[in-house]
């Protein structure tokens, strides 16, 4: 049987090199430039959302923990995931212009 090991050690390096370069916010889940912008401004108007999820899903315990690991405020986590997935659906949001010079 032929040694293959120097083979799998290069995909292992090119799969690593693929997953350093696409980095963890590429693809599907990455944030709106728009989005980012206004969640960027010091003084974004911010609203209260409030919404009963289900305890099996831990949203509250993931989002401490998303929060203590990469230091975005929970309400950004919020509203990033909001938006990406209201956005993958075809509902961006309507950012008049009025609603830019408030950013």
């Amino acid at each position: 049987m032929p040694n293959l090991s120097h083979h799998a050690r290069h995909l292992r390096d090119l799969a690593d090199l693929l997953e350093a370069e696409s980095g963890p916010l590429r693809g599907p889940y990455a944030p709106h430039p728009e989005t980012q912008e206004i969640l960027s401004g010091r003084h974004t108007r911010r609203g209260q959302l409030n919404y009963a999820v289900p305890n099996a899903l831990q949203l509250q315990h993931r989002i401490r923990r998303y929060n203590a690991d990469c230091g975005i405020p929970h309400g950004d986590i919020v509203a990033l995931a909001l938006d990406i997935y209201l956005r993958a659906r075809g509902y961006p949001p309507d950012l008049t212009p009025s609603e830019a010079e408030k950013r």
